[in-house]
């Protein structure tokens, strides 16, 4: 004779509580504006590359754009493209990437965590960190993504340095350093987290 137990009848869910889980799929347009924002980042990146590329080889009018972006208000506007205007550029390619990689984690980390399942387990391409992913991980996650947004805007300043003030040097420097602190404080309160909800499965 079997000793397996009927399985308790599911209960069914109040039409309020089940209200109140299909809001979820209100986010869904917040979603989809979000890749038609990443849409728009793919176009300006590919519209600097496309003039970076075009200056090198000497087009005016392509050389004029690329020194209007990195000519900052106040100083001094460069004649030609030098290394340290390609590196500003460069830079500038670098941040809208970062800044798609944070669209990218929002977009797909956010609908996995608060929309619904993907079922990409077995998808070749799937995310490494999508298959651990709830929501302490995708803050953490943001808060390094911004980081790095951050720093690369520190750096573009420091580069530039001679047309900014010192309380603007000052001010950029505390901010990137309270993003830093902001992170540690995310990552140590995840932590604690983990511990304790590993102390507490162990105990039972």
């Amino acid at each position: 004779m079997s000793n397996m137990q009927p399985s308790a009848p599911k209960k069914a869910i109040g039409v309020l509580p089940n209200l109140i889980f299909m809001s979820r799929w209100l986010q869904l347009p917040l979603y989809l504006g979000l890749i038609l924002a990443q849409c728009v980042y793919v176009f300006h990146f590919w519209v600097e590359l496309t003039d970076l590329i075009g200056a090198v080889f000497g087009n005016a009018a392509s050389l004029n754009h690329i020194l209007d972006v990195v000519t900052i208000d106040g100083a001094v506007r460069p004649t030609k493209l030098t290394e340290a205007t390609i590196m500003l550029v460069v830079l500038g390619l670098i941040d809208v990437v970062m800044i798609s990689n944070l669209l990218i984690m929002v977009i797909v980390g956010g609908y996995e965590t608060f929309v619904s399942r993907m079922n990409l387990e077995s998808h070749p391409d799937q995310p490494e960190w999508l298959s651990h992913v709830n929501a302490s991980v995708l803050k953490v996650k943001l808060a390094m993504a911004i980081i790095g947004i951050s720093s690369i805007h520190l750096l573009k300043t420091f580069i530039n340095a001679n047309a900014y003030d010192v309380k603007t040097l000052l001010a950029q420097t505390g901010i990137h350093i309270t993003f830093l602190l902001s992170a540690l404080a995310i990552a140590w309160c995840d932590r604690i987290m983990t511990a304790t909800q590993n102390q507490a499965s162990q105990e039972h």
